[in-house]
C-alpha cells in the first residue's frame, strides 16, 4: 500500500491520492489500511513520503562512492530524465507533490517533506565534503543541485521535454567543474 501511495503521489499528487485510489491501485482489501495505518490517510502518505525519502538519500549514498562527484550529480538528472520520458512526462517527485499542497488537516506532511529534502541536502553535502569542499560550501550547493533538480522535472512536466531537464544538468556541471577547480 505504501509503495502504491507513492506510485499515486508521483503521478496524481497529493490530493489525489485517497484511500480508495490506493486500494484500487494496490488490491489490499479495505481492512487492511486501518488495521496498518490507524492515522488513515495522513499517515498512508506520510509513510509513502518516509518511504520515498530513504530511496533517494541511499542512491545519494552510494553515487557518493563513484570517484568523481560530478557523474555523481550527473547520475541523478540522467535517473529524472529517464523516469520523465518513460513515464510520458506523467511522474514527479512524490515528496514534492506533498510539499506543494496546503494540507491543514495534516501538517505533519509538510514537516515531513521538509526532513525529507533536509536529510538528501545532508547527503548530497557529505558527498561534496568528500570531495574537497568546504563543509558550508557544499551544503548551499547540496540545496540549489536539488532545488534546481526538482523545479527542472516540475517544469518537464508542464512542457512535456528533457529541454529544462537537460539544461539544468548542463549548467549544474558547469558550476560544480568551476567549484572544484577553483577550491
Amino acid at each position: 500500500m505504501v509503495r502504491g501511495a507513492v506510485d499515486l503521489l508521483r503521478e496524481y499528487g497529493a490530493g489525489a491520492t485517497s484511500i480508495d485510489r490506493v486500494l484500487a491501485h494496490s488490491g489490499a482489501p479495505r481492512g487492511s489500511v486501518y488495521h496498518h495505518f490507524p492515522g488513515g490517510r495522513a499517515q498512508l502518505i506520510d509513510e509513502a513520503v518516509t518511504l520515498s525519502g530513504d530511496y533517494i538519500a541511499e542512491m545519494i549514498e552510494a553515487a557518493g562512492e563513484l570517484p568523481d562527484p560530478l557523474e555523481a550529480v550527473d547520475s541523478f538528472f540522467v535517473l529524472w530524465r529517464g523516469r520523465l520520458v518513460d513515464s510520458g512526462f506523467r511522474v514527479g517527485c512524490p515528496v514534492v507533490a506533498v510539499a506543494v499542497e496546503t494540507n491543514d488537516e495534516a501538517p505533519q506532511l509538510a514537516r515531513s517533506a521538509a526532513a525529507v529534502f533536509a536529510c538528501w541536502r545532508e547527503a548530497l553535502a557529505e558527498l561534496l565534503v568528500r570531495h574537497g569542499l568546504a563543509p558550508a560550501r557544499s551544503t548551499r550547493l547540496a540545496s540549489f543541485v536539488i532545488a534546481v533538480l526538482e523545479g527542472a522535472v516540475i517544469m518537464c512536466r508542464a512542457e512535456q521535454s528533457t529541454a529544462p531537464l537537460d539544461a539544468a544538468a548542463a549548467e549544474i556541471r558547469e558550476l560544480l567543474l568551476h567549484t572544484f577547480r577553483d577550491e
